[in-house]
């Protein structure tokens, strides 16, 4: 099988070379002609352009700054891609973008499926990877082997633009988080505790032992908030004294204020003050107008999974 690869930069020049490393015929190119140096050496060979990878590969993949270039190379690869063939866009992409430019495939027997990765670029130099791909299911089964010699957790998500929104909802998580973990901390520092210490305690907290991600799964992802873990009352009570001491050292506390408000406007919902303190969760479930409930089976079916 020939594997034609777009983008050698950062992220897609590691995973280039970990495909080679596995034996593939791997077909290159770049804007940057002098990237491919590193994969010429082991084997690869060069292309001028995305069309000539497209008309020499079996199976794409590019790696790509964002929408603007992706849509730029689906013109090339469209002239050039024979029907049967499939293309991976390993990009942080629009789903909107992607689902249009995979109808235009799609109508050629082309199958384009959006496989965004995350693990930054050591673990794009690891094979440490996560690739949630969604699009058409045979096109993912049939090149499996590839994308795990790329990542050592491609996953099918489901449709076309799938993977981009959840790699999408996954980024912005990420850095939500991390600015509200800058906020708490400089409420900490500045009331007095030293950062080591202060960070050593948090870690060993209730929330610290567990993967951020995976505390959705005790209630929210469920909808179940009875019997409580912690109740909305006592959890409202420690973020108002939380804030309080904001004030007190003239710390800003944007974030957190704004999760008083949404724990004091659950707090006014009849009977929820006695409930699980997540609770106050369902309020977003109501103002974007969808309900999130899932079975515990299928979470533990993917908590099984690892």
């Amino acid at each position: 099988m020939k594997v034609g690869f777009i983008g050698i930069g950062t992220m897609g020049g590691h995973m280039a070379l970990n495909v080679r490393a596995k034996g593939y015929d791997v077909i290159v190119n770049d804007i940057r002609r002098e990237l491919a140096a590193p994969h010429l050496k082991v084997g690869a060979t060069w292309a001028d352009s995305a069309r000539k990878v497209a008309e020499a590969a079996d199976v794409v993949f590019t790696s790509l700054p964002g929408p603007k270039e992706v849509q730029a190379v689906a013109e090339d690869l469209l002239a050039g891609m024979r029907k049967g063939t499939a293309w991976f866009d390993l990009s942080t992409n629009s789903p909107t973008v992607v689902r249009q430019i995979s109808g235009r495939f799609a109508a050629r027997g082309i199958a384009m499926l959006d496989s965004p990765v995350s693990g930054g670029p050591s673990g794009a130099k690891s094979g440490k990877l996560a690739l949630w791909v969604s699009g058409d299911k045979a096109a993912f089964d049939k090149h499996k082997a590839v994308l795990d010699a790329i990542g050592d957790q491609a996953v099918y998500i489901g449709p076309v633009g799938a993977g981009t929104v959840a790699k999408l909802v996954h980024n912005c998580a990420g850095y939500s988080i991390l600015a509200a973990l800058a906020e708490v901390f400089t409420l900490g520092v500045k009331a007095g505790v030293e950062p080591l210490a202060l960070w050593a305690a948090v870690r060993q907290g209730a929330f610290g032992r567990k993967r951020s991600f995976d505390r959705l799964a005790e209630q929210f992802l469920l909808g179940k908030f009875d019997p409580p873990a912690f109740s909305l009352e006592l959890a409202h009570k420690d973020v108002t004294l939380a804030t309080d001491l904001g004030r007190e050292f003239h710390v800003p506390m944007k974030l957190a204020n704004t999760v008083l408000q949404e724990m004091t406007e659950a707090l006014n919902r009849e009977g929820w003050a006695k409930r699980d303190s997540r609770i106050f969760m369902l309020l977003q479930e109501e103002r974007a107008g969808v309900d999130i409930q899932v079975s515990q089976e299928a979470v533990q079916q993917v908590l099984d999974r690892g």
